[in-house]
This record gives structure tokens, sequence and C-alpha cells, in this order.
């Protein structure tokens, strides 16, 4: 009896029933969609009753994906998808009229193409934080995957050979993750609710450089989040002052007592990677020495 092994499972698993579902024999009932496994079929778990079941799907494929990588936490980057690298927004700039709304529209993407390359050292910088006792990865580089200060983002933590995330989403016109993306932490979504769960659940720091409704969705639910106590405070960077004081007016709201002043101390104004990391280590040093 002591050299008598217990199996580790008695049922076959849902991979070996797949296959032989496939290899079974052609009849009109083994054909009918009702005989199909039911995760092997996609008109079910496509119907509207299984909303559900595809939330909690899309919560748990990215899930599992990191717990597997080691991701302890992530360093996230907000921003446009419209702002071109320099040498782009140079030949932009040259190519535009000599006047009117375009030419004021190329000037302005041309100034702040040097986030780009803010981004970029920025992530170079996080990119570089050793793993912890455990063998888990901090500050690993997250973006939305797409380009300009996306890819900027993938693109840093590519250059000091680190891996990155992105959570990409599915939208009407073609899009693609940019080529700066580890492929085994790209990951897709359908539901823009549960993309930002993820970017969020490991975060613990964020830059956000100018952007337009997507960054300011995000970026404001952050916010909100910090504001409401139902996440604890994490440094929040915003790239370019001037461009977030022209659209927005967050002394206004705080005049007009829609928020607190001491909402004003949610976020940060940075210019330089440098400035970024220096405000992200001291605040870990504060408040949790075990990670800065």
């Amino acid at each position: 009896m002591n050299d008598t092994k217990v199996p580790t499972r008695v049922f076959p698993r849902a991979k070996q029933d797949a296959e032989t579902a496939k290899a079974g024999v052609s009849t009109p009932q083994t054909t009918h969609p009702a005989y199909t496994l039911a995760f092997q079929d996609m008109d079910f778990l496509l119907r509207e009753d299984l909303r559900p079941v595809r939330f909690q799907l899309e919560l748990l494929k990215p899930e599992l994906i990191m717990d597997e990588a080691k991701i302890a936490s992530t360093f996230v980057f907000y921003g446009s998808a419209r702002i071109p690298e320099p040498e782009k927004a140079r030949a932009l700039l040259d190519a535009a009229p000599a006047s009117g709304q375009q030419r004021r529209i190329a000037e302005r993407l041309f100034e702040k193409s040097r986030y780009y390359d803010v981004a970029r050292e920025l992530a170079q910088k996080v990119s570089n934080f050793p793993l912890d006792e455990d063998g888990k990865r901090h500050f690993v580089v997250c973006s939305g995957g797409g380009p300009s200060i996306m890819e900027a983002a993938n693109r840093g933590a590519a250059d000091v050979g680190a891996e990155s995330i992105a959570l990409n989403i599915v939208l009407p016109h073609e899009q693609a993750p940019n080529p700066y993306v580890t492929p085994a932490l790209s990951m897709q979504f359908h539901y823009f609710a549960l993309r930002k769960m993820h970017f969020l659940l490991r975060a613990r720091a964020l830059a956000a450089f100018p952007g337009g409704f997507g960054t300011f969705d995000e970026l404001f639910e952050l916010l909100t989040l910090i504001q409401t106590g139902k996440i604890k405070p994490m440094p929040v960077l915003l790239y370019g002052r001037e461009f977030w004081e022209r659209v927005v007016n967050f002394e206004a709201l705080v005049e007009e007592g829609v928020i607190a002043e001491r909402d004003l101390k949610l976020f940060t104004y940075c210019e330089t990677a440098q400035e970024g990391w220096d405000v992200v280590r001291k605040h870990y040093e504060q408040h949790d020495p075990t990670i800065a």
C-alpha cells in the first residue's frame, strides 16, 4: 500500500473532452447546435443572456495572465493616440498650410510631441525597478497599446529589455497594438469598464500626458476613486501643466465649491521623466518603504 499512487484527478480535462467532441460521429443529432459543448458554442456564448459570463471571463483572463507573469504592480501611462513622435510631428508641420486651423493644430501637436520622448524616458526609468524578494515585478509599464504616447511607453520598456503590458480595446475602425508591446502581455477587451478596471487593479503610479476624451475618461475616474476613498492614494502625474491648465480649470472647480482645495493635491504637474520618477519614489518612501 505504501507504493500506491493516488491519481490527481478522475475526470478528463475540458481540453480533452473538447478534442473528443470534435472527433465524434456525424449524425443529425451531433451536428445540431444544441449538441455543441457549451464552452465551444460561440453563438451561445455571445447571447445577450450570457453578458454576465463574458464580464467574468474578461475580468479573469487578464488577471490570470498577469498573475502567471508575476506582475505585482504596474506604472500606467495614459495619453493621446494623436501626438506623433517629434520627427513625424515636424513632417506634419512642414506639410501644413501656412495659416489657418490646420496650421495651428500642426503647431500645437509639434509642441506636444516632446512628450513622446518624455514618456519613453520615464518608461525606461520605471522598467529598471528591481524584482522584490518573491521574484515579483513592480512598476511594469502598462498602456492602452495604441500609437503615440502609448507607443512611447511600451517602446521605453523595450529599450531596456523589459516587458510591458497593453490593454487594447475593440473599436469600429481597424487597429492593432503597437510593435513594442510584449506579445504575451498584449490583451484585448470588449468592455471599456473592465479594461479600465484592469488599468487600476495593479496600478501603483500613473502618468497622464496630454490627451482627449479617452484620457480624460480614464484620468478622472482614477481621481474620483482616490477622492472618494475607494482606493488608496497613489502618485498621479499630469505631464504638461500648460496643457492641463488650459483645458481644465481645476481652480475654478474649487471656487465653484464642487471640489475641495485638498483635491488639487491628488495630482502633481510634471515636465521631465526624472521629475516624475522622483515624485513616485518620494511617495513610496513616505507611505510604503517596501516598494521604494
